[in-house]
């Protein structure tokens, strides 16, 4: 296929694939799908290797939002039956990440609901640094707040934050029909000030909220233009109590086109599979291994992820192996000096990068007497949605 062809050499090259052949990958038919993987695989695989890394989510404060992002089950008005808890203590929130850690994750993602932090909360979160790096000095932090105001970013960096997340989630286009109470600006001018700050910026998307093939190429164009060093992907848990609840559109091929895609146009940085693998992957998550080199361990925000585990053992049952946390996660010349994966931008660099971004949530593998859907479908699978009841915010283990 000239197309794959094409787009391998540039992305060996770091060059930018055209808006068309970007639309052309989401167009490929089933019959090709592998070849679309292998071909994309070669690019995940001269940058990365066969390494992924592993992230690991903290829900700090769960539930109540005032923001009315559509996707998202802890929104203003949301009717879903999420846990609700404010701000975990420092101690806690070191203890849930420590889990993380032992289970082989190399970054902690710290996630907060609202529209953006206060300075008492940068305060908060600050401490909660301070106490996760104690504990483990070379674990990456990474900060997914919300909007952030001027100044800001720079605390958290001071605090020992490695990163800051923040998504676009949506094409310029058509985010005001997912949300109304910020604006896509406001998303960019937050990547900004963590640019600015010398932050490690993380910033994704979401798929299958009902946008089209033109708004997903361009909104990861658009990520590419940001330059962020990792790009989440999520794909869309619909919950129910949201208005995307009835939004069952992926099929595992689409995942994976987009995936694809997504690395293509972002050769060089952390693709990372992040909220929905379970959900909308299902049996081809091993395939989107060749694809992303990076997932969340465990469970998501306000839902379950597969089993541990099961994610460990899908690695290394795929012939992938988890990176180290004295490696480097991003190529040469990405990376800070000696550091621990988080890019800089000196030099240019060919791209951008999760609610923790994006999606606020997750799933369970269980269900197994339900009726199972015809492959490529695009039918319903609320068996495999549920609801976090475990680790942050409870009394119970975490998933990792």
């Amino acid at each position: 296929m000239d197309l794959l062809n094409t787009l391998v050499d540039k992305g060996l090259r770091r060059e930018t694939p055209t808006r068309e052949e970007a639309l052309a990958v989401l167009a490929t038919s089933d019959d090709d799908l592998l070849d679309v993987v292998a071909a994309a695989g070669k690019v995940r695989r001269h940058w990365f290797g066969r390494r992924v890394k592993l992230n690991y989510l903290v829900n700090l404060k769960s539930g109540l939002c005032p923001e009315d992002c559509s996707y998202c089950s802890q929104r203003l008005g949301s009717q879903a039956e999420i846990l609700k808890y404010t701000w975990l203590k420092p101690d806690q929130a070191s203890q849930a990440a420590a889990a993380g850690v032992a289970g082989g994750a190399k970054r902690v993602c710290l996630v907060a609901s609202g529209r953006g932090p206060t300075d008492r909360d940068v305060d908060r979160v600050s401490d909660t640094i301070k106490a996760i790096k104690e504990q483990n000095e070379a674990v990456e932090v990474c900060a997914c707040l919300g909007l952030l105001s001027d100044g800001q970013a720079e605390r958290l960096r001071e605090a020992g934050a490695d990163a800051y997340n923040h998504n676009l989630n949506t094409s310029e286009a058509t985010y005001g029909d997912i949300t109304t109470t910020h604006t896509y600006a406001d998303r960019v001018d937050t990547v900004h000030k963590a640019h600015a700050a010398g932050l490690s910026a993380c910033s994704g998307l979401i798929a299958g909220m009902g946008e089209s093939d033109e708004d997903l190429v361009d909104v990861v164009l658009a990520l590419r233009e940001l330059d962020p060093d990792s790009v989440p992907v999520n794909f869309l848990i619909p919950m129910e109590g949201t208005p995307l609840a009835k939004e069952w559109h992926l099929t595992p091929q689409r995942c994976l086109r987009i995936l694809a895609m997504t690395r293509f146009v972002c050769p060089d940085v952390e693709v990372r599979i992040a909220g929905g693998r379970e959900v909308h992957l299902r049996t081809m998550q091993p395939l989107a291994l060749h694809l992303a080199n990076s997932l969340f361990l465990g469970d998501y925000l306000t839902s379950e992820g597969q089993a541990g585990r099961a994610d460990l053992e899908m690695i290394a049952d795929a012939g992938f192996e988890v990176e180290g946390a004295g490696r480097v996660t991003l190529p040469e010349h990405r990376a800070f000096p000696g550091g621990g994966g988080c890019g800089s931008h000196e030099g240019g660099g060919a791209c951008g990068s999760h609610e923790a971004g994006g999606a606020c949530g997750s799933h369970e593998g269980g269900g197994a007497c339900a009726p199972v859907p015809a492959a490529g479908s695009g039918e319903p699978r609320t068996d495999l949605v549920a609801v976090r009841r475990r680790g942050a915010g409870t009394d119970l283990a975490p998933n990792a």
